[in-house]
């Protein structure tokens, strides 16, 4: 290979619309990009998702390392084709390590069928009892040790059905106070502090022998010589701990260079060098096509003034090729579809993973047979409006037959179904204050009341109304803040559908 084909493997590059154009083809040949990472913005149809990776590497005429960022939960970007799995916080709580293994089995299938070589998952940050806007439900929870046995129970699945998976976000993003999407948090915690917690499921995952592992963007303040630099550009961090002190062998990934705790400090030309000479394998540029060039340059402009070592440029490469190697074919045989059984396997997460948070002072269980003497209403958010950004299950885009449905599985007649926006204004909390007067009993459907005033407004409004309240949490259970001790709530630990379903049942379910 030639420096820049050398090079070129070490970048990852995501690209706009849902055709190969001339333009994207040019980028990846000029620059000799060796990966691919693919989001719902590149989905439109099953056929053309297969065709736009089949055209690109025909038109390069080499392989591609495609990745996928498909976690479950809320982070899915194939809108189809796929079992939609619970959040990892669900599965943590239902704590079943064999059903956490069938999900990675079934994913791997799943994802082998669309093309994809690289699942970025799972998660094994662990959660402290901060609010983490980063995190959240994407984490199996708190204990390190039921993370680490959720977490390599997964990747075991995944990798015995030959997609390769990826741990994230080393060495631990569970205590960061701000989103690394959008600026650089710190993490003060010592190696010690670490070792004793962050770094235990990632343990797991290495004995496990985990294809990749994704770095994170903070500043671990206690671990690195310079308290200011990013983990994603330490040397001591990446190196000298991942490589030489735990061992990891694997293909080490940077997380997108281009998010704003990178970019809103170095350019993506400055940025590529430095997390490589920290140690990384592959350096992701999700978007851009200037600043992917511009990273492409900057990595070749290093590598030619002798400032990364050529040696460890061979070894890396000679690391992403071993990866590369264990996909025989691009296309598992047959066409993408849920697998069988795939459904009730989410289901049976779902219903392990619900909890309840309040009793509301003995509200619930209910006994659906009560509930027939009872005025009943439902307030859902309107997920539509979050739909460019989130996928959202169809079922859910039609709330009111969603909720008929599953509320009907308990013989139970809701009066009124209101679709709420997801940051209520001050006209519509009056209104659905007034609702609240006038029934027995109301279910709110609760989403990211950390994030939205008009929510959380809407939640004190309720609590403060004649009617019983019953508040089901969509997202993150740190929401239970402004949730009163003799208000009843309970949880799924997200909003997918069997999360939302399972949650009912647990209203309704003694024990």
């Amino acid at each position: 290979m030639t420096l820049e084909e050398l090079v070129g493997q070490k970048l990852v590059f995501g690209i706009e619309g849902t055709r190969v154009t001339p333009a994207v083809v040019e980028l990846f040949r000029k620059t000799r990009a060796g990966g691919l990472i693919l989001f719902r913005r590149n989905f439109e149809s099953r056929e053309q998702f297969s065709k736009l990776i089949g055209d690109l590497e025909a038109a390069l005429a080499r392989r591609l390392l495609v990745m996928v960022d498909h976690e479950g939960g809320r982070v899915i970007h194939l809108p189809e084709g796929v079992t939609v799995f619970p959040d990892a916080q669900a599965v943590g709580v239902c704590g079943k390590a064999d059903l956490a293994r069938r999900q990675g089995e079934m994913e791997a299938l799943e994802l082998r069928r669309w093309g994809i070589d690289i699942n970025l998952a799972p998660v094994l940050d662990v959660l402290t009892d901060m609010w983490n806007p980063a995190i959240g439900t994407r984490s199996y929870g708190k204990d390190p040790e039921r993370v680490g046995e959720m977490g390599r129970a997964r990747i075991d699945g995944m990798q015995s059905k030959g997609l390769s998976a990826c741990a994230k976000h080393y060495p631990g993003l569970g205590e960061a106070a701000l989103d690394p999407h959008q600026d650089l948090p710190t993490i003060g915690k010592s190696w010690k502090a670490l070792k004793q917690s962050d770094l235990r499921p990632f343990l797991k995952a290495f004995e496990g022998e985990v294809d990749c592992v994704m770095s994170s963007h903070p500043v671990y303040s206690e671990l690195d010589p310079h308290p200011s630099r990013p983990a994603t550009f330490s040397r001591r961090i990446i190196h000298d701990t991942l490589r030489l002190e735990l061992g990891f062998s694997g293909v080490a990934l940077t997380d997108d260079l281009q998010m704003g705790a990178i970019s809103k400090r170095v350019s993506t030309r400055e940025a590529v060098p430095l997390a490589v000479k920290a140690g990384h394998d592959l350096a992701l540029l999700c978007s851009d096509a200037k600043a992917q060039e511009e990273a492409f340059d900057g990595l070749l402009w290093a590598y030619k003034k002798k400032d990364l070592a050529d040696s460890e440029l061979e070894e890396s490469v000679e690391r992403i090729n071993h990866l590369r190697a264990k996909r025989e074919g691009r296309f598992l045989e047959g066409s993408p579809a849920p697998e069988k059984g795939g459904k009730e396997l989410a289901q049976t997460l779902a219903r392990g993973g619900a909890e309840i948070l309040h009793e509301g002072q003995g509200l619930i269980p209910i006994s659906p047979r009560g509930c027939l003497r009872h005025s009943i209403s439902a307030i859902f958010p309107d997920l539509s409006a979050v739909a460019r950004q989130i996928f959202i299950e169809p079922e859910l885009l039609d709330a009111r037959n969603f909720l008929k449905r599953i509320f009907s599985q308990f013989g139970i007649p809701l009066r009124s179904i209101e679709i709420a926006s997801i940051d209520p204004p001050p006209p519509e909390r009056v209104r659905l204050k007034e609702l609240a007067r006038e029934p027995d009993l109301v279910f709110f459907f609760s989403s990211d009341a950390h994030l939205f005033p008009g929510t959380r407004e809407l939640l004190k409004v309720l609590q403060e109304a004649p009617a019983r309240l019953v508040v089901i949490l969509l997202k993150e259970p740190h929401d239970l803040e402004w949730i009163r001790s003799r208000t009843a709530c309970v949880t799924g630990y997200g909003f997918r559908a069997c999360q939302i379903e399972a949650a009912v049942e647990k209203i309704f379910s003694p024990g």
